[in-house]
C-alpha cells in the first residue's frame, strides 16, 4: 500500500492518523507498556491500554506525550513508528510527508523533537500545524478567510483556544487542563465523598456515562466499583450526573477564564465576526454534556460542538498534508 501524505494527531491520550482519501485509519491510545527490567515495550495503543492498572510492577505504563508535548522522545518515536508501520506496512518504498498537530504554546525545542521523531520514525518530510488550527480545518471552517473564527480544542492534556483568520492564529492561549485533568477531578471528588479509590479507566468511564457540565433534564446514575479508602477491601457506589457536576466544576473553570481571556485579547472588528458565528468546540473534552450550553451561558457568544469533534484535529492535519501549498500560511514547521 503506497501511501505518500498522513496527517497525526499526537495527543496525550490518543494518537488518531488520518490518510487522505482513507480518512481516519487509525484511533488508539497513545499508551506504552515498558517492561522496566529489559527496558524493552511490550504493547503499545489499545493492548497497552488494556493493560493500565494491571501490571506487575516490573511493567509500567506509560504517556510518552503530557500535555501535547514530548515526554519520553525514545518512547515516541518507537510508538510513531508502529502506527505508521501499521498504515503502510513494515516494509515501505515510500516514505510519506507527515503533519503532526502541536499546542500552539509549545516552545521551539518541543516542537524540534516532534519533528525529529517523525524523521526518525520514517517519514520523508515532517510538517507541523497549530492544534486549533487543525481542529478549525477539521471541524470545516473557512481559516483562510479575512473573517475571524474562534475554536475551543479540549484534549486530553490541553485545552487551546483561538480566534483565527486568514489561515492563523490572531489571538490564542493554551491551558494544560482538559479530559485529563477532568478525570482526576471525578476520581478525588468520588474519593472525597464516596470513600471510594478509583482507576482512572473508571472516572473516564463515569465522565462518559453520565457526566455533564451543568444540569441535565434527566439525571442519570452509574454503579461504580473500586476499593474502600479505609479498609481497602472492594466496594460499589452510586454516582450521579450531579455529582459529576460538582467535581468538574473547578476544571472547567480554568477552561472558561481561558475562552474570556481570548474573547478579551481578540480585535473588536474580529470580535464582531465571533459573536456573529459563534464558538465551535472539538475535541474529545467538548463532548462532556451540556458543556456548549454551558460556555453560551457565561460567555454571552452562542457555542456549538462540531460534528464528531474528536476526530477534527486529525482530519485537519490530513487536509493540511493534502494540500500543503495552499495551506502553507498555516503550517507551522517544516523539514
Amino acid at each position: 500500500m503506497f501511501i505518500r501524505k498522513v496527517g497525526i494527531d499526537l495527543g496525550t491520550t490518543n494518537i488518531l492518523v488520518y490518510v487522505p482519501g482513507k480518512g481516519i485509519i487509525i484511533n488508539e491510545p497513545s499508551v506504552v507498556v515498558l517492561d522496566a527490567t529489559t527496558n524493552k515495550i511490550m504493547a503499545i495503543g489499545k493492548e497497552a491500554k488494556e493493560m493500565l492498572g494491571r501490571t506487575p510492577d516490573s511493567l509500567l505504563a506509560l504517556h510518552p506525550l503530557r500535555d501535547g508535548a514530548i515526554a519520553n522522545y525514545r518512547v515516541t518515536e518507537t510508538m510513531l513508528k508502529y502506527f505508521l508501520n501499521k498504515v503502510g506496512g513494515r516494509v515501505r518504498l515510500i516514505k510519506p510527508d507527515i503533519m503532526i498537530a502541536v499546542p500552539a504554546g509549545v516552545t521551539s525545542t518541543e516542537r524540534r523533537a516532534v519533528v525529529d521523531a517523525s524523521l526518525a520514525a520514517g517519514a520523508k518530510n515532517a510538517y507541523l500545524i497549530k492544534e486549533p488550527v487543525a481542529a478549525a480545518l477539521g471541524a470545516g471552517i473557512a481559516i483562510g478567510s479575512s473573517t475571524g473564527n474562534m475554536i475551543i480544542d479540549i484534549g486530553g492534556g490541553t485545552s487551546e483556544v483561538a480566534v483565527i483568520a486568514l489561515g492563523d492564529i490572531v489571538a490564542s492561549t493554551s491551558v494544560r487542563v482538559a479530559g485529563l485533568k477532568i478525570d482526576t477531578a471525578i476520581a478525588n471528588y468520588i474519593r472525597k465523598k464516596y470513600n471510594l479509590i478509583i482507576g482512572d479507566q473508571t472516572a473516564e468511564n463515569v465522565k462518559i456515562q453520565i457526566g455533564a457540565a451543568s444540569p441535565i433534564k434527566k439525571e442519570l446514575t452509574l454503579e461504580v466499583s473500586g476499593s474502600n479508602a479505609v479498609t481497602g477491601l472492594p466496594e460499589s457506589v452510586i454516582v450521579s450526573t450531579n455529582d459529576v457536576i460538582h467535581a468538574v466544576r473547578d476544571v472547567l473553570q480554568d477552561i472558561i477564564s481561558a475562552v474570556k481571556d481570548v474573547l478579551q485579547k481578540t480585535p473588536p472588528e474580529l470580535a464582531s465576526d465571533v459573536m456573529d458565528k459563534g464558538i465551535v468546540m472539538t475535541g474529545g473534552g467538548s463532548q462532556l454534556r451540556n458543556l456548549d450550553q454551558l460556555m453560551t451561558k457565561v460567555t454571552g457568544v452562542p457555542c456549538q460542538t462540531a460534528e464528531d469533534p474528536q476526530l477534527a484535529v486529525a482530519k485537519g492535519t490530513g487536509i493540511a498534508v493534502e494540500h500543503l501549498v495552499e495551506f502553507k500560511r498555516s503550517v507551522l514547521w517544516s523539514k
